[in-house]
């Protein structure tokens, strides 16, 4: 296991997923796991060998010990979990296919992590030792208490000396307690060194606009030049803006690639046409740990890009929230093996 220790923190919820690609209870079963964004990084980086941990606020019920398991089962440190007051969040997820896009409802409100407080979490005590933090703009988005607890954390994470990644994740459904995105984010991301995010992410959690095209048919990376120049223009305590580009071209089908923009200037990696999608839900959260990954391991921004944008194309075929693939299994589509051949 590396000696590099990475502490994430935000909401893990209860997954219910219809069976297959049906309707919401066209029969009467859900699958159930667990997910949720933060979460999904630190059982990425657990798969990677990285000494990952995970940080939130659970209520004390049979729910939380079997959430618990589970990721202590995929090699995630859950000490820094903490037992608090309010629910298990859920959501909903229906799975489309064609030209039928998938739906997730939330039903997380009075979630415990929503409701805690911005010193339930022991800052100290969880980023002892840990070299890098990992948050994302959803916890905020729960609350104000939830913001607080966020704004606390990267504060305390840069007096410690952690570096700091945020996806920027704009989630329209949850921002509804009287705070705008721009808001919160653009103050939060003051304390951060790495950013991660989509254009969407940018212009509606940063208020942050360039002439891109978000439902555009063919990318055009000089749009995104522009883009990444701006953001790091902006918020020059960034080292790094990462931006997803996905092609959407049904359910099914998307094109999948990333750019990167540092102080060595601007980096477009490897493109990928994914095919038959099997789960795309927590795609963008499998670029976030490949990039953290990568930025630890390899002695490229280029490298560590391909590597988060390998990771998230095989994340497309594996069902749930969690990306279970090995650091060999990417290296190697990196490589150029992407036939899908029968491994023997």
């Amino acid at each position: 296991m590396s000696e590099k220790r990475i502490v994430t923190c935000g909401e893990i919820m209860l997954r219910l997923k219809s069976v297959g690609h049906e309707r919401f209870f066209q029969s009467p079963s859900f699958e159930a796991t667990f997910g949720g964004g933060e979460a999904n990084v630190a059982v990425s980086l657990a798969n990677y060998g990285m000494n990952a941990a995970f940080a939130t606020v659970l209520p004390d019920n049979d729910i939380t010990n079997a959430c618990i398991r589970e990721l202590r089962g995929l090699g995630v440190d859950t000490s820094t979990i903490v037992k608090g007051d309010g629910r298990f969040g859920i959501y909903y997820l229906e799975s489309g296919a064609n030209q039928r896009p998938s739906k997730v409802v939330y039903d997380r409100a009075y979630s415990a992590i929503s409701m805690a407080k911005p010193d339930a979490i022991d800052w100290k005590e969880t980023f002892k030792g840990a070299t890098w933090y990992h948050i994302t703009g959803i916890t905020p988005a729960l609350s104000q208490s939830a913001a607080e607890l966020s704004l606390a954390s990267v504060k305390a994470a840069k007096e410690m000396g952690l570096t700091v990644s945020c996806d920027f994740n704009y989630r329209g459904k949850l921002w509804k307690y009287g705070k705008t995105a721009p808001e919160v984010m653009c103050e939060l991301v003051k304390f951060v060194d790495v950013g991660i995010a989509n254009e969407e992410d940018c212009q509606k959690s940063l208020g942050i606009k360039v002439d891109v095209e978000v439902e555009a048919g063919k990318l055009d990376t000089k749009k995104y030049e522009a883009l990444t120049a701006k953001v790091l223009e902006e918020y020059p305590n960034l080292s790094t803006i990462a931006i997803t580009l996905r092609e959407s071209k049904s359910a099914d089908i998307n094109g999948w690639s990333a750019c990167l923009r540092n102080k060595d200037g601007f980096v477009l990696s490897k493109h990928y046409d994914i095919k038959d999608i099997v789960d795309r839900v927590g795609g963008g959260d499998s670029f976030a740990s490949g990039l953290i990954y990568g930025l630890n391991t390899y002695d490229s921004a280029e490298k560590a890009l391909n590597f988060a944008v390998a990771a998230s194309c095989l994340k497309h075929s594996i069902l749930g929230d969690f990306n279970r693939v090995t650091v060999s299994e990417v290296e190697k589509l990196m490589g150029g093996d992407g036939s899908g051949r029968v491994q023997r």
